[in-house]
């Protein structure tokens, strides 16, 4: 790629990232009173995050399967409350058993 055109795409990009954080508060001076509105704003970054994570989880492993039932486990010790640690505890040893049983048995 020619240092031209890298630095037309370099610009572009800096343009849309910096238009999209910009826009925000060029459209929304006042402060935002609606709840429903303030609650929908509060769940974008739980959601990206999750939008961005979630294939990622399921390329993680040798199969999907696997990752899964890690995926799965998380999930139930993280609807018991239970610490960031323990989740990723619970959830790598999950994988890691079915990882050994399709090994070995399968």
């Amino acid at each position: 790629m020619e240092a031209k055109t890298f630095f037309i795409y370099l610009l572009v990009m800096a343009l849309v990232t910096y238009a999209i954080r910009v826009i925000p508060y060029v459209c929304m001076r006042k402060e935002v009173k609606n709840k429903f509105f303030k609650s929908f704003l509060g769940y974008i970054p739980y959601t990206v995050l999750a939008s961005m994570t979630f294939p990622v989880i399921l390329d993680a492993t040798s199969t999907p399967i696997t990752a899964v039932a890690g995926f799965v486990i998380a999930v139930i010790v993280a609807y018991f409350e239970k610490g960031l640690l323990q989740v990723a505890l619970w959830a790598c040893s999950a994988v890691l058993i079915m990882e050994l049983i399709l090994k070995y048995l399968f």
